[in-house]
């Protein structure tokens, strides 16, 4: 005769699930906590949370200091892995909101370690970004990215990436040298936007703004096919004005 079987229940392992209860409990106090609050508010056996205490202090997760015991340098890793996830998915979102209202493709780059790294882009099926021909990271010179990222450096910094990355011509628009990109970059009002075209690819113009947290350059960009020029200008003021208001939390993009 056929019995009707019993709903599977996952193991759980008591040890750990003590633990995490201590960990919660560790986070909650930012001056850290002594043993027996923690037990208590865990609703642990002191013995046992003695225990799982020295455990998770040996592996970094709590440290005591005057008695009491605080977040490790493990816990805050596991912490700042979350951070880094929730920065990413706010910078996705925020590309894929401004792509969505103004029409076109939007970059976000920073200048980071001597080497310009596009963090994200949004784009769509019917507004394609630029295709990366030829590698970004030694084409700054040719395209408006690197150029907004270039005229944030000081000369130091500039000089030291023209000589890993000597400029070269990419196509018939693009800068001739050095002393030509120099002029450019020169010339280069603090905190406006930077408009090349067609120095990268052939029938695209692109627009990049910059952004600066601390030491570290950034820049928002857009870009639009060549037929399309005429709605750059009125793009990429849009683009500042929506910046704008996401200015004050722009930091979370330099840690990702």
């Amino acid at each position: 005769m056929a019995t009707a079987q019993s709903p599977v229940v996952p193991t759980l392992i008591g040890s750990v699930q003590r633990a995490l209860r201590l960990l919660e409990a560790a986070s909650s106090h930012v001056g850290g906590a002594p043993a027996k609050q923690l037990a208590r508010e865990a609703g642990i056996p002191l013995p046992t949370a003695y225990h799982l205490l020295r455990t998770l202090s040996h592996e970094g997760y709590l440290r005591r200091e005057n008695g009491v015991f605080v977040l490790g340098a493990a816990a805050e890793r596991l912490g700042g892995g979350c951070a880094q996830q929730n920065q990413r998915r706010m910078i996705i979102d925020s590309l894929a909101h401004w792509r969505d209202i103004i029409g076109v493709p939007v970059y976000f780059a920073l200048y980071r370690e001597g080497e310009v790294e596009l963090v994200s882009v949004a784009d769509t099926p019917s507004s394609p970004a630029v295709e990366e021909w030829a590698d970004f990271r030694e084409t700054a010179h040719a395209h408006a990215i690197g150029q907004c990222l270039l005229s944030q450096l000081d000369e130091k910094s500039r000089q030291d990436h023209l000589d890993r990355y000597p400029v070269r011509a990419i196509t018939p628009y693009t800068v001739r040298d050095n002393r030509a990109l120099r002029q450019r970059l020169s010339s280069t009002e603090r905190m406006q936007p930077v408009v090349e075209r067609q120095e990268y690819a052939l029938g695209t113009v692109c627009a990049a703004i910059p952004i600066t947290a601390g030491s570290t350059a950034g820049t928002m960009a857009i870009s639009l096919p060549l037929h399309q020029e005429e709605r750059l200008l009125y793009a990429v003021d849009r683009l500042r004005s929506e910046v704008g208001a996401l200015l004050s939390s722009l930091a979370f993009s330099i840690s990702i």
